[in-house]
């Protein structure tokens, strides 16, 4: 919490928000790349620490990721400023920009340095990085757009997100790869249309942002606190109905933007592109569920005399919100009527 009091950390996060506005509402390239570079140097402050080494070291790593895109995306916006009437090069420098903006959201093949940072981060950190800092980067990316190549990105995103979060045990790195395959359901229906990317937007952000304010209050990193620890069966409830929805499973709110996506995907005949989506969805669903399972079943006697509660009035506000995701669907089907 010391971070949202703190107002040099409430300076670089009106900077950060600023930054991402400044990059979508550019008419140029070099006016994009410029609100990118203030976004860079507005987030590092935010998640570094000196008392803590993790976090030192993630916006080590996370500062020069962000560097090397910078200038992948710098190189390819000189290219196409040179390179203007080469339609031959166009496809090639197309793909430069999309790659380093790929890279900037931390989306496959450039995932490597993402779940190692999210880890050093706090949940509030964890939060923007999977949220707010992915905004610009896909904005950009639907400006100039290569279909062939975004359809490759998209499959390697829900492969890689999918099984890459089957061995994990810290919850940070479960949801970083959880991140990296919404991003390909994102890519996609971005593809679609804006306002069917925008509405999957709002709805992947306020299903982690219940997700992470609840694991921020229990103060859980890993897998095995949600069972070593003696949890009101509430709060367990709540943990359930949120990962559901956002694995995208019927009848939670997390399937609605889903839903529209294979509806979509099944009127073009993408068959291939529907099975690989879904599998994928199926597969996070299967590792959520196996937390929520161990979660339910497992206690240990040790902790038996450590109960975990929350205030009343956050514990009213989490189950309001559990309420909208477990209701979300049943609501939204009266849209179609």
């Amino acid at each position: 919490m010391y971070q949202l009091i703190n107002p040099n950390k409430m300076f670089f996060l009106f900077i950060l928000f600023f930054s991402t506005l400044i990059s979508i509402s550019s008419n140029s390239w070099f006016g994009c790349w410029i609100g990118l570079e203030i976004n860079l140097l507005s987030f590092i402050p935010l998640i570094s620490n000196s008392n803590n080494l993790l976090t030192s070291e993630a916006s080590l790593k996370y500062f020069l990721t962000q560097s090397i895109a910078s200038m992948n995306f710098l190189f390819s916006i000189l290219m196409k400023m040179t390179l203007m009437k080469n339609f031959e090069m166009n496809n090639f420098i197309s793909i430069m920009i999309n790659s380093s903006l790929l890279m900037k959201m931390g989306s496959t093949p450039f995932h490597f340095w993402f779940p190692n940072i999210s880890e050093g981060l706090s949940w509030f950190n964890n939060f923007m990085l999977m949220s707010w800092q992915k905004i610009s980067p896909l904005i950009l990316i639907s400006y100039y757009l290569n279909f062939n190549f975004l359809y490759i990105i998209i499959i390697m995103n829900v492969m890689v997100g999918a099984i890459g979060g089957l061995n994990q045990t810290s919850l940070r790195k479960l949801m970083a790869f959880s991140s990296i395959n919404n991003l390909g359901w994102m890519i996609f229906s971005m593809l679609i249309s804006e306002n069917l990317w925008m509405f999957y937007f709002l709805m992947y952000s306020f299903l982690i942002s219940i997700m992470f304010f609840l694991f921020y209050n229990l103060n859980m990193f890993f897998i095995n606190q949600l069972f070593i620890n003696n949890m009101n069966f509430m709060i367990k409830l709540n943990l359930l109905i949120n990962f559901m929805s956002l694995g995208g499973l019927p009848p939670f709110l997390g399937f609605l933007p889903k839903w529209i996506i294979i509806n979509f995907l099944m009127i073009n005949k993408l068959y291939f592109l529907t099975f690989i989506m879904v599998m994928s969805s199926l597969i996070t669903i299967y590792f959520y569920i196996r937390i929520i399972y161990s979660s339910f079943m497992f206690n240990y006697f040790k902790m038996k005399w450590f109960k975990i509660n929350l205030k009343n009035k956050l514990m009213m506000l989490i189950n309001f919100f559990s309420l909208i995701s477990l209701m979300g669907m049943i609501l939204s089907t009266f849209l179609f009527l």
